[in-house]
C-alpha cells in the first residue's frame, strides 16, 4: 500500500468513528441513547471538533497532492 492509499484510508477510517461520534451525541442530547457514557456531553464535543478539524486538514491536504478520497 502507497502513501496514497494509507491517507485514503485514515480518511475513510476517521469519517466513519466521525459519523457514529456525531449520532451518538445527538442521541445524548435527546435522551434517547441506550447506555450512559462515563465522559461529559462536553467531552465527546471536543473530541468530535477535534477529529472534524482533522478530517478538514486531510481534505485540504489531498486537493492540493491529488489524492481521490472517493475511492
Amino acid at each position: 500500500m502507497d502513501w496514497k492509499e494509507r491517507v485514503v484510508q485514515e480518511y475513510k477510517e476517521l469519517k466513519e468513528r466521525y459519523n457514529k461520534l456525531h449520532k451518538m451525541i445527538i442521541k445524548y442530547e435527546a435522551g434517547t441513547l441506550d447506555f450512559t457514557p462515563n465522559c461529559s456531553l462536553e467531552l465527546l464535543k471536543e473530541q468530535k471538533r477535534y477529529m472534524g478539524e482533522y478530517l478538514r486538514v486531510l481534505e485540504i491536504r489531498s486537493e492540493i497532492e491529488n489524492i481521490d478520497l472517493e475511492v
